[in-house]
């Protein structure tokens, strides 16, 4: 093992380099969903808005920007969770005796289910990338922008996606989740950094929340506009209506 393998296995194993990790991805992480929050919110704009910027992403730096993207923020997730998962196991080994219960009620509901959160946050990602980025419905998959075939309609896409209010209610479940779990996190990664103080403490406190509670607004307008038929220019062609047949009476 060469001396750069040996200082990566050293950083890993460390508590504090695994804290580093969750922090740094975290940022990562949170700057993303803020991005991505901004992008989904041109639907508001109609579906030129969207749809060209749905195009920019897919022929950026030739189409390989979007998959170098893509794999810089998959890694960034699995190192994300396999550095919390690993804390969080030293932390149990590490443990000698139960916390008192004076200790564990000045702890956030957040901040003790954040295992739970960050699970349901997984399946959601999971859920969220078949349903719009592979598009295992074909429906979905093979829209066409009614002002330029030659792309994707990725506007009627999203309203069409939402229109079953099973996945909305899915998608309302998670995105709480994921809220709850930032309301902790994003405070956790100031205090890894060594930025919150007595004097800072309470201003990332409304930080985070302010953050939380627009990606919480930003991502759920959608799918429940969408669902109620709020939103939508009218530019969907209508899909054909089934051809019948009808006997011959001759």
């Amino acid at each position: 093992m060469n001396a750069l393998c040996k200082t990566l296995c050293g950083f890993w194993n460390s508590s504090i380099g695994k804290k580093l990790i969750v922090a740094v991805t975290g940022i990562m992480l949170v700057g993303f969903l803020i991005a991505h929050m901004v992008g989904n919110l041109l639907i508001f704009q109609g579906r030129s808005s969207l749809n060209d910027y749905a195009e920019f992403l897919h022929h950026f730096l030739h189409g390989w920007g979007i998959w170098l993207f893509r794999g810089g923020l998959i890694l960034a997730f699995v190192l994300h969770i396999l550095a919390t998962v690993s804390l969080t196991m030293q932390n149990r080994a590490a443990r000698t005796e139960k916390y008192a219960h004076e200790e564990t009620s000045k702890a956030s509901v957040s901040s003790r289910y954040m295992i739970w959160s960050g699970l349901t946050v997984i399946a959601f990602v999971i859920f969220h990338l078949l349903h719009f980025t592979v598009r295992i419905d074909p429906e979905l998959a093979s829209m066409k922008d009614p002002m330029d075939p030659s792309r994707h309609d990725a506007y009627g896409m999203v309203l069409a996606g939402f229109q079953n209010p099973v996945v909305v209610l899915f998608y309302i479940i998670a995105i709480s989740f994921l809220c709850s779990h930032l309301s902790h996190g994003i405070a956790s990664i100031f205090q890894t950094l060594g930025l919150r103080t007595e004097k800072t403490r309470d201003p990332i406190q409304k930080l985070g929340l302010t953050i939380t509670i627009v990606l919480w607004l930003g991502f759920l307008s959608i799918p429940f506009l969408a669902l109620f038929d709020v939103i939508g220019d009218g530019d969907t062609p209508p899909k054909a209506a089934p051809v019948t047949v009808e006997a011959s009476s001759h």
